[in-house]
């Protein structure tokens, strides 16, 4: 009895799915993949953040009366009821100012800056949280950030850097350097940071050989790794265990060794879209990951749908080259099974195919496997 009832809510769930896909306008059968625009790797504006115009000659300007801190620079202002912060944006900067030293937060991004000196720091040995995004920074002084041990985020990215700053403060949670010229990380740059959470690398000029097997060495409790949008054709070696988040958008990865994900033993969040990923790269288990619960593969040359763990409830496949879905095949387990309790089954929830060489309906055996499933796009 029960597995008549599981087979007619399969049915159901089935003919739902197909009335619902049946809504979409039908296309032509693509007869070969469509081509892929070549990467932009010019800077684009980043949400959220202005693009300064070109600096001019005039002075930064100076807004409203003198502050009740002496030691506030005219260029910037500090509101009495947060005296631990100092707002320097949107300033016209070309330097930092002298940081006074009751400073905890520093805001400077969307200015002129091209250096950062040891001097104007030289008192503000009690920053937490220095924002110096969206400036023209290529030099960084290594004694800087050495004697800031209390800093915990430093926000660098659109910048012009070519490397990372050397004896970052081993106290850091999150570092953003994403929008820079870096190619290469030198061994030991991330040396001892052992809190750091959150690691930002986006769109730099990072290749295979700019990545050693102990640049991620020692960050023990990094959550998000970002390289997205380099230049890497491997997969980076030595991610550490703890990471969660694992984002490879935009390389020109090709393949993925069998057992690279082994020892992500928290892995949840992979984003390997627009690489260069076919099923010769792919080993056939390799995203079998039972932590694994959201995986993007968008925009690669895949021409079937990969294995993948029960666990995974998010499938992004769109935009490759899959001609045909084998339900069965693909079934964490046997589709046929009589769960009893439906929670025990595969949990895939989210399916997107469009792109592909594929017509609906959907094979019947794929609705009798993932009965949890609620959105399909093709």
């Amino acid at each position: 009895m029960r597995a008549v009832v599981g087979l007619w809510s399969a049915l159901t769930l089935f003919l739902l799915m197909e009335a619902v896909i049946a809504q979409r306008t039908p296309g032509r059968k693509p007869t070969r993949k469509p081509q892929r625009k070549p990467l932009d790797r010019k800077a684009t504006p980043m949400p959220g953040i202005p693009e300064p115009q070109e600096p001019t000659d005039f002075p930064p300007p100076i807004f409203g009366p003198p502050s009740i801190f002496p030691d506030c620079p005219r260029e910037c202002s500090c509101d009495p009821s947060h005296p631990s912060t100092l707002n320097c944006e949107n300033r016209n900067l070309r330097k930092v100012p002298v940081i006074p030293a009751r400073t905890h937060y520093l805001y400077l991004q969307n200015n002129y800056i091209s250096e950062v000196t040891a001097e104007a720091f030289a008192n503000a040995t009690e920053l937490r949280w220095v924002n110096l995004a969206n400036n023209r920074i290529q030099r960084v002084d290594k004694e800087v950030f050495a004697k800031i041990p209390s800093l915990i985020y430093l926000y660098l990215q659109k910048n012009q850097l070519k490397q990372v700053p050397s004896e970052l403060p081993v106290g850091l949670e999150q570092l953003r350097l994403g929008r820079n010229r870096i190619t290469r990380i030198p061994p030991g740059a991330f040396q001892k940071m052992e809190r750091l959470v959150l690691l930002d690398l986006y769109s730099n000029q990072l290749s295979d050989s700019g990545l050693g097997k102990n640049t991620f060495k020692g960050l023990s409790h990094l959550i998000q790794l970002n390289l997205a949008r380099n230049v890497l054709k491997k997969m980076p070696a030595g991610v550490p265990a703890s990471v969660i988040q694992l984002f490879l958008d935009r390389n020109s990865i090709e393949d993925i060794p069998k057992d690279y994900f082994e020892s992500l033993v928290h892995l949840a969040f992979v984003r390997l879209n627009y690489n260069q990923l076919s099923d010769k790269g792919v080993p056939k288990a390799v995203f079998n990951v039972s932590t694994l619960v959201d995986l993007q593969l968008s925009h690669n040359q895949l021409a079937s749908i990969p294995l993948f763990n029960a666990h995974l409830e998010h499938l992004h496949l769109d935009h490759n080259s899959i001609e045909s879905i084998n339900g069965t095949r693909i079934c964490p387990q046997s589709p046929t099974s009589d769960y009893g309790d439906i929670t025990l089954g595969p949990k895939l929830r989210y399916l997107r195919l469009d792109g592909n060489h594929l017509s609906p309906p959907l094979p019947m055996d794929v609705a009798m496997c993932f009965r949890h499933l609620h959105s399909i796009v093709i």
